[in-house]
Parts: C-alpha cells; structure tokens; sequence
C-alpha cells in the first residue's frame, strides 16, 4: 500500500479517538433529556466548572479567594497543600454531587410538569450563573490540570507502524492523551449503556422521561431520579473537563465543547445513548476524513470547524429524530 493510504488510515484513527470524545459529551445531554425532558444548555458549562474544580481542589487554592482579600483587605490565595490526583477527583466528584442536588432543591422541583420551553431556558440561566459563579469562585485564569496524563505522540504505536508505507511513511501519529481518554471514554460509556439498559434505575430514568405524573402514580420518586441523573451527568462533565481540559488548558473556551455535542445529538437523536455514540463517531470520523481528502487539497483547510455543523443541517433536513431518535407523531 502507498504512504497516502496509511496516512489516510492515520486519520480515520484520530477521528475515531475525537468522535468518541465528542460521544462523551452528547451522552451528559442524552441522561438529562431521558430523564427530564430538557436539553441541558448548562452541560458545557458543568465540564469548565468541575474542571476547575478539580485545580482548585489539586493546587490547594482558596475559594472565593479574590473577594475574601478585597473584603478584609489581605493577600491569600492557597492553603499551601497538593491534594493527590485521585483524592482531587473524588472531591471533584463529591461537589458536582452536592450541585446536583441544589439543583434539585432550588430549580427542578419548581418546575415539575412545565412546558419544554421553560425548562430548557432555566438551564440557561443555570449556565451563566455557574460561569460566573465559578470565576468569582476560581478565578479566570487559564489553569493546567496535573493528573499524570501522558502527552505526546505514542512512539511506541510510531515506531511499531513505520514499516507499513514504506521510505515515504514514518508511522502512525497518535497523541498518548488521545489513546487513554479514548479508553477511559469508552469504558465509561459502556458502563452507562449498561446503567441506563439493565438496572432498575435506568428504566426508571425512562419512565420518568414518557410522563412525570404517571412515573410519580407507580412509585418513582421524580425528585430522587433527578439527583441521580445530574449526579451522572455531573459525573460524566468531570470526565470530559479534565480530558479536554489536559488537552487544551481549563479555560472558557472549555465550556465550548457542548456546542460540538449538537451535531452528533442532531446525527444520533436526543433521546438515544446508542445514538450518542454512533453521532459521535459518524462525527469524529466525517469532520477528519473530510478534511484529508476535500478541505486540505481543494477548500483550502479549516473545514473541521463546520463540517459538522452542515452534516446535522442535512439531517434536519430529511431524518429530523436523528439516526436513532424517537419519531414523534402528534395530532393538530
């Protein structure tokens, strides 16, 4: 085979890495619309919040620090301790628990039975105000997350593909940070495919999504099911801050990631963990391989930037529920 083809097959593998992280963000989307009925606009916004929590947690920083030293006019900043990486996560974790529940308490329980519209607009609110709740909570500064991911190409996947395309190839260019939280992404969305398919809670989650009220009349406990789902989704945020937060920094732009969620959820179906995931690839693997074969050679490049985008208005077009989705037949 020539050099172009493996380095065509070098591609499709790194779509294949990114589609799999996007698979990881839709699937926060995906619980809560199962569950609830709502398209969580917050969802990116949790992943930047829990990513700097996580820091903040790690490099042992004062909360709130910025306005305790305005208010009582001193200059602190750290408690001068490093919290380890995996007690760091579970802190991580057992705070996005805690929001999850406050969001139960103070938002959802208030809106029980309300129209879609307003659902979808108080996570909205929920979305700006973490923002700014985690700014004034964290700073604004673009932080580093230290967790002992490794980076860099894989030379162990270079050196052992080199031989494939001869003189001209010099081996598949893997990035190490891109082979583990793929498989970090994929056992994590195996585990929810699980979750949402064999347990009892996860055929709660969907009864809870078909009729609150007739869930409620059989003894589910809707406020209990909505804990749990953005306890999970709030899980889920943490994963994927930290993953595309070790890539490229916790900054604002993180939570910017939701956005690359739309098209695959649009491609896949909001109401499908399965479509999740085959959006996701379908994604992951269009927007790269595109690029390879039409943008670089004939567009000029950047088509990565809205491939994706026109895929999904294709399908809005002619399949709207999405590859996986539920079609929905009213009567008017």
């Amino acid at each position: 085979m020539p050099a172009e083809f493996w380095y065509g097959v070098e591609v499709l593998l790194n779509g294949l890495m990114a589609g799999v992280m996007y698979s990881l963000v839709a699937l926060g989307f995906v619980l809560i619309f199962k569950a609830s009925g709502i398209f969580n606009y917050a969802q990116g916004v949790m992943a930047l919040f829990a990513a700097q929590t996580l820091v903040g947690i790690q490099t042992g920083q004062i909360p709130f620090a910025h306005i305790i030293n305005v208010v009582l006019g001193t200059d602190v900043h750290h408690f001068g301790w490093h919290v380890p990486a995996l007690l760091g996560l579970v802190l991580a974790l057992v705070v996005m628990i805690v929001f999850a529940i406050l969001v139960e308490k103070l938002v959802l329980k208030h809106l029980v039975n309300q129209e879609p519209i307003i659902l979808f607009m108080a996570t909205i609110g929920l979305a700006y105000f973490m923002e700014g709740f985690g700014e004034l909570m964290w700073g604004a500064d673009v932080k580093r997350i230290e967790i002992g991911l490794p980076q860099g190409g894989n030379a162990w996947v270079e050196e052992n593909t080199a031989f494939l395309g001869g003189e001209d190839f010099y081996g598949f260019y893997l990035d190490t940070l891109d082979i583990v939280a793929t498989l970090i992404a994929v056992a994590l969305v195996t585990s929810l495919v699980l979750f949402s398919q064999y347990t009892k809670t996860g055929r709660a989650l969907r009864a809870v999504a078909d009729d609150h009220q007739a869930a409620l009349s059989v003894g589910i406990s809707l406020r209990t099911i909505w804990v749990i789902v953005w306890s999970i989704a709030g899980f889920v945020a943490l994963v994927a801050g930290v993953m595309w937060g070790a890539k490229s920094g916790v900054q604002f732009s993180l939570s910017l990631i939701a956005l690359k969620a739309l098209p695959v959820l649009m491609l896949g179906g909001f109401t499908s963990i399965p479509g999740a995931i085959i959006g996701g690839l379908i994604i992951g693997v269009g927007e790269k391989m595109f690029e390879f074969l039409i943008g670089a050679p004939f567009l000029g490049g950047a088509t990565e930037n809205w491939f994706a985008y026109m895929l999904a208005l294709i399908f809005l077009i002619f399949r709207p529920q999405g590859l996986f989705g539920e079609k929905i037949i009213e009567r008017v």
